[in-house]
């Protein structure tokens, strides 16, 4: 009888409101246990460590010292996503880090090269890829459903943030914007259905110079938009597919689908990649109706899996699915997006990452595959 892995002890460094989800969704795994949690305000992290039972809070550096803690989670904003990462990597910790994994090459390209010389982990959000009706559409597509992938759509538009967000200010500075903010869940999305891509082009703007803060506790506080807020493109992928991939924050409403993959015999329609379910949709060329499939995984409820992915990478030696490769391809795109419009030019992509492994059906809710 198999017996389970000893739970690899987790260490989280940032308490917003991202924290939650990341609490609440360790907890499904059995082989993730976190032991500490730290803060800059370090009232946040007693308040979370109170909240979620966690023996241990305080500041970052008593959290890289503490040598229990062998995967760091660090849910920092993005701009210091790098800086966090490599402090860990020094530490001798695995690290997994919400997205964006960098807001440049420049900064995510050490990151890389440290976690290979110090001989850990290094991975990023998102994982919802891992979520069940993602891993229902790659399932469909390796089984053919739709023949060979020709191309794809992915639409991510909204009116900005500052409407709901709590302090919505980084989302329009440099390493912001729809794209650095969603664009890693939809590029990895198409990773994970279509393989690596090969080069992008894209169009860049700003729709509104200032955007006024509705939102409490900063409401009637304007920001200065520094980073592009609609982002239109195209990716050609190493297989040979294209796809069309807008990302906005000045669109007030639309008709637009999330993500759709169309193929020689059929067009499947992807639930939004920045959550873990939904409705799986295929329409084959015989078809004269579309067919709500069935979802074929049951591993993932919400959100962990990567974390989750990266603990069972630890204890058996396999490769994880959302490594480091993978996250910094995706950066290589989002920044070659901008890099296209300012000089009118397709921009290939100097990286590449190996397609994920796809997820098996048979999982057992909470626990992934050795």
């Amino acid at each position: 009888m198999k017996t389970s892995p000893t739970p690899v002890k987790v260490g989280v460094i940032g308490c917003g409101a991202i924290s939650n989800t990341y609490f609440q969704g360790c907890k499904t795994f059995p082989i993730l246990e976190v032991v500490h949690v730290a803060d800059l305000d370090l009232a946040r992290a007693e308040a979370q460590a109170v909240k979620y039972g966690i023996p241990r809070h305080g500041n970052v550096e008593g959290l890289l010292a503490d040598p229990e803690v062998e995967l760091v989670v660090n849910l920092t904003v993005p701009k210091v996503h790098a800086e966090v990462n490599l402090a860990a990597i020094r530490a001798g910790k695995h690290v997994y880090c919400e997205k964006p994994f960098s807001i440049s090459r420049a900064e995510g390209a050490p990151v890389i090269k440290a976690a290979n010389e110090r001989g850990v982990l290094i991975g990023s959000a998102p994982d919802t890829f891992l979520g069940n009706s993602h891993q229902a559409c790659r399932k469909l597509i390796d089984d053919g459903a739709i023949g060979k992938p020709l191309s794809a759509v992915a639409f991510m538009t909204s009116p900005g943030v500052e409407r709901w967000h709590p302090n919505p200010g980084f989302y329009y500075d440099i390493g912001g914007g729809p794209m650095f903010d969603m664009g890693p869940y939809y590029l990895t999305a198409l990773v994970n259905l279509m393989g690596p891509m090969r080069r992008v082009s894209g169009s860049t703007g700003i729709g509104f110079a200032e955007r006024l803060i509705t939102s409490q506790p900063f409401a009637g506080t304007k920001i200065e938009v520094k980073t592009p807020t609609h982002l239109a493109g195209t990716v050609d992928f190493q297989s040979g597919a294209i796809a069309t991939v807008v990302m906005s924050f000045d669109v007030w409403a639309s008709h637009l689908p999330r993500i759709e993959i169309y193929g020689t015999e059929g067009t499947l329609a992807v639930p939004d990649p920045n959550g873990t379910g939904g409705a799986v949709l295929l329409r084959r060329s015989e078809h004269r109706e579309w067919r709500d499939m069935q979802v074929t995984h049951t591993a993932m409820a919400g959100r962990g899996a990567g974390v989750a992915d990266m603990a069972y990478a630890v204890r058996f030696g396999r490769p994880h699915r959302t490594n480091g490769d993978l996250a910094f391809h995706v950066v290589d795109a989002m920044q070659a997006f901008e890099e296209s419009s300012n000089s009118g030019c397709h921009i290939p992509l100097a990286t590449t990452c190996a397609q994920p492994a796809a997820l098996p059906p048979e999982l057992k809710a909470g626990h992934l595959d050795e």
